[in-house]
Formats: C-alpha cells, structure tokens, sequence
C-alpha cells in the first residue's frame, strides 16, 4: 500500500478552521499508517485573501501540530499553464464549451462550461459513506474557467490532483456533490480517479455547524487558549474514529498503527468543549515530571511568584500535576503559597466561613496547630480526623480551605497546610477568624 499519495489542499485565509485541520489529521495519518505520501497543496488563487501572512499562519498551524509532509509544497498559481492546456483538450474533445454568463455583480462575459452527461446514472463508493449514485440529470454543466480566463476550482483541482499522483481523497463531506462532477474531469481528461471518502461535520450541541459563533473554531484560537497540540491532535482525531475499545488518549504510534479510514463514522461529530479541556489536562497529567516542573518554575517567575528557600517544590508537583488543565492555570492554583496578597473568593467565604460557629472553630484549630508535631500533611489529617470522632471531616477542613488559601477548591488541604508552614498557616487561620 505504499503507492498511496494523499493531500491536504487548503486555501489559506490566515485562520485554519478545526474542520480542515481535521481532514489534514486524518490525511496524515492514513499515509503514516499505510507507507503512503502526505502532500501539501496550496489552493492560493483567491489572491486577494492568499497572502504570504495567511499562507505563513497555515505553515505554523500545521507545525504546532506535528503534519510534516513528504514533498515541497504544491502552489495552485503554480500550475495555471497546464490548467488552462486541459480546457483547450476538453474544448477541442467537445467536453467543454464557451457561453455568455451575467456574474453576480452584473458582468457579463464569456466563460467555459464542462459538460455533463445527461441520461444514465453518476456513482462511485465512498471509502466513509458506501455507495453513493444519483441520477445525471441531476447534475447540471457547471464552469471550469472564469470570464478574466482564470480557472475554477473544480478544474484546477482535478488536474492538481492528477499530476501529484493522488490516489486517495479525504475531505468533508460538503464536497460529496463536487465529487460527481469531479469523477466526470477524471474521465474526460483520460485520467484514472483517486478514491473517495468524505468526513461527515464537526457539529454542535444542537446538530448545526460548528461555527465561530459556538466558540473557537481556528486551531490559532485553541492555541491562543493554552491548549497543547497533542491534546487538539488527539481530540480531532476522535471526532469520527475511534480505536475500538475505550482507549481516548493515544500516543502518535498508537493513532499511526489504529488509524483506518473505512472505520471513520458516517454520523456528524459533536463538539464539546469539556471533554477538549479534559483531554488537554489529561496530557499535562502525563507530562514528563522535569517539563512539568520547567513550566511550574517558569510560569511562577513570569507571575512574580518566588519559591522561598527550603519549599517542597516536589510535593507542590505531587498536588498540582494531576490537577492542571492548562499551563496558564498554574499561577492562579498556587499564588497564595508565595504570596499574602492572593484572590480571595467571595462565595466560599460566604459558604464555608459566615456560619455560627466558624470563628471560634478556626481560632481552636490555630492553637492546635501551633501545637502540632510534626507540621506534616499527614499528622494535619491525623489531628482533624480524630477531631471529627468519626462524623465526617467537613465541619473542619471547609473552613480551614478557605482560610488559608481564599479559595473553596484547590490541591489536598493538608498538603496546602504543609506547604504554606506551620506560621503562615497559624496566621491566617487567624487572620480570618478576626474578619468574621
């Protein structure tokens, strides 16, 4: 199966939408998975939107990601030459021909229109999809050069895809009825056609397109956002495949050996945002334990954040890896272990601590505290358990939270307690006892 040449043809904007970027993933990994050849193709006639930033913006997406491919880039402008040599042999076989044609904006001029055939039946089978055939009545002559001499998509496409060799075509399926007539290009030009498969739409929670308006929607955006290019990879993947058992986070090798196009979902794919998120903690969760500390340390020094002498920096790791979804979370989930001056929540204060009782309960466990030996998370957990006689630990470690950190939900609160010291820990228990 190494013959297999298949291609990712984007026509750069300056944003590259998840739904393309989808098709290029799945692109990438048949060829990984088969011995086959990735190509790169440059749909950059649109001049006007095909600047060298958009086509640059295109590139860096494509690198953040991990889609190397096998080639030099293919430019469409490129190939004008020989587009326009396959309209004169469509014109000269009777394929094709010239007529007048008023455009949008009222001009009129003469344009070249492919001919499709009339009677009989256009099918093909579909690598996603199965069979699919309509009538050819239904498919009516359409345009394959403009009236400035400028050839359309559907031409430059076809001939684009003959001569890099192509043999395999997956893209979405908002181009299934471009297909009918792209088949016919194949026939008319002598050449033998790729095969087809269509990927159903990415969608949302109420089964229309996703769109900007649903959130991101460009792979710049999700990587604006903190999101890692293994997690996005690895999401987009799965919506339309899966491996076949309930694996979700899968290594490169692992998507590489899986990966079969005619396994690929014929329903849409539903995006949803919390399970991108999850993914993306997850790959944090895994990280190697030294990158995971080079991002802690540097994120801290950019925040102004300072570890004091003799911090337990591996327990800080220990509480905080499994419990990061993005880098930047990393400041806001620790800054009240470097800092006084920290956000305080107002709900939690108002949940956990304006309540009959608290006060003198917090004052209680600041002696108790003070008194503590050793000033370890686990002696910590040890005194509040035999506090509670076995009655639950709530009464005690809500209060104790919030107090000490502002917040109602963070790391392991007696490893929070360990973490801050037993002075810093006795002060605000303190603290906030006199602000009630």
């Amino acid at each position: 199966m190494s013959n297999i040449r298949v291609r990712f043809a984007p026509s750069p904007t300056g944003k590259v939408h998840i739904g393309n970027i989808r098709a290029a993933i799945y692109n990438w990994l048949y060829a990984r998975h088969t011995g086959g050849r990735f190509l790169l193709r440059i749909e950059d006639t649109d001049l006007e939107r095909s600047t060298p930033e958009a086509i640059q913006a295109l590139l860096e997406c494509m690198q953040w990601l991990g889609l190397d491919y096998d080639e030099p880039a293919f430019y469409q402008t490129r190939n004008v030459k020989r587009h326009l040599e396959c309209v004169d042999r469509l014109l000269a076989d009777g394929r094709a021909y010239k007529m007048e044609k008023t455009s949008r904006d009222g001009k009129t001029g003469e344009v070249v229109m492919f001919r499709m055939p009339k009677e009989g039946t256009l099918a093909f089978d579909d690598l996603v999809k199965g069979h699919l055939e309509k009538k050819a009545e239904d498919v009516p002559d359409f345009a394959i050069v403009r009236s400035d001499g400028s050839p359309i998509f559907h031409l430059a496409n076809v001939v684009d895809d003959i001569d890099q060799g192509v043999t395999h075509v997956i893209r979405g399926d908002d181009h299934v009825e471009n297909t009918f007539k792209h088949l016919e290009l194949f026939k008319a030009l002598g050449a033998p056609p790729p095969r087809y498969g269509h990927l159903s739409m990415i969608v949302n929670a109420q089964g229309k397109p996703y769109s900007k308006r649903d959130g991101a929607a460009f792979v710049g955006e999700f990587r604006a956002q903190g999101y890692l290019p293994e997690a996005l990879f690895n999401y987009l993947l799965l919506l339309g495949w899966n491996p076949g058992d309930e694996r979700e986070v899968l290594s490169r090798d692992e998507m590489v050996e899986l990966f079969d196009i005619e396994k690929v979902h014929v329903t849409a794919a539903k995006f949803d945002i919390k399970k991108l998120q999850w993914m993306n903690g997850e790959y944090i969760r895994r990280a190697p334990r030294e990158k995971y500390r080079a991002e802690l340390l540097a994120r801290l020094e950019a925040a102004g954040l300072v570890p004091p002498p003799g911090f337990n920096l591996d327990l800080l790791i220990d509480q905080l890896q499994v419990r990061t979804k993005f880098w930047s979370d990393i400041p806001g989930n620790c800054a009240y272990l470097f800092t006084d001056d920290y956000e305080v929540d107002p709900k939690a204060v108002e949940k956990r601590l304006r309540k009959d009782g608290v006060k003198e309960t917090l004052l209680d466990l600041a002696g108790r505290f003070e008194r503590l030996e050793p000033f370890t998370a686990a002696a910590g957990e040890a005194m509040v358990k035999e506090l509670s006689q076995g009655g639950g630990m709530g009464p005690w470690v809500h209060p104790i939270r919030v107090a000490v950190s502002g917040r109602g939900e963070g790391i392991g609160l007696f490893e929070m307690c360990e973490l801050l010291g037993r002075e810093r820990t006795v002060y605000r228990l303190r603290r906030a006892a006199e602000s009630l």
